[in-house]
């Protein structure tokens, strides 16, 4: 009797111990996943200031293409683009993708985090936080920091071409669920090349390939924020110099003068 009382509290002992390391090992395995598709996560948005002029550039483009894929934080949406300027321009390279406008985008940046002046490669989280665009260990600490803010809610919709240069779409934002004063913000669009590749043939990088993901080609002010943090209109932009057959189309609202970006929101275009 005494033996088979044993044998019982003994197996009964082996079936806890079982349990508790297959739910310990459950927690293990999810530990470090992205959130699962019912979750709900926190858009953040990359830009990365680039050039094909530049030589320290290419590292920076594959960790944005690698962010943009892998979505390494779990409980964040990374909304990446990549905005060429072009001041690199003059040394051997005219980058294809480069304009002027976020050669000033990128200066007004300088200004707001008091830097001597622009540099490549430049990674921007959220319109708050500044760092060397190659800087994974850094991006990933900026962001998780980063989705503890509270954002708009921004949504895209009917989005469809009206005719071959021109594409349309609904916005919605808001309402916000703070009850506080808002500063004055703007909502901007960006439409973006989904992918592109380069073969350069001058410069820094002569005789490279180069991939870039998200290359923003058109970028427009389309409106601006009430108090109440809300938002919506329909509106069309033009997609001239774009890749018409694979397009990201981005919402951004951010405040007033390269401020903090207080709401995100994206949608594809294919054919």
């Amino acid at each position: 009797m005494m033996r088979s009382r044993f044998l019982i509290v003994a197996l009964a002992a082996m079936s806890f111990l079982t349990m508790v390391t297959v739910r310990h090992l459950r927690a293990a395995s999810t530990e470090g996943e992205p959130a699962s598709d019912g979750a709900r996560r926190t858009p953040v948005l990359l830009e990365l200031f680039t050039s094909e002029g530049c030589s320290s550039c290419p590292p920076a483009d594959a960790l944005l293409e690698k962010l943009d894929k892998s979505q390494p934080v779990g409980s964040a949406d990374l909304v990446v683009l990549s905005e060429h300027v072009d001041y690199w321009n003059d040394i051997g390279w005219k980058d294809p993708y480069s304009s002027h406008q976020f050669s000033v985008r990128q200066g007004d940046y300088a200004l707001r985090f008091r830097l001597e002046g622009p540099y490549t490669p430049q990674m921007v989280v959220d319109g708050d936080m500044e760092l060397v665009g190659s800087d994974e260990r850094r991006a990933i600490q900026v962001i998780k920091n980063t989705i503890k803010t509270a954002k708009l809610p921004v949504a895209l919709s009917s989005i469809h071409r009206e005719n071959d240069k021109t594409l349309a779409v609904h916005i919605e934002v808001g309402p916000s669920d703070s009850t506080g004063r808002r500063a004055p913000a703007q909502v901007l669009i960006a439409l973006a090349d989904n992918s592109v590749q380069s073969s350069v043939r001058g410069g820094e990088n002569s005789g490279r390939t180069l991939k870039h993901v998200a290359v923003v080609r058109n970028l427009t002010l389309v409106g601006t924020i009430d108090n109440a943090g809300m938002f919506s209109k329909d509106v069309t932009v033009n997609t001239e110099n774009t890749d018409q057959r694979d397009l990201r189309i981005i919402a951004i609202v951010q405040e007033r003068g390269v401020g903090r970006v207080l709401g995100v929101g994206s949608g594809r275009v294919s054919n």
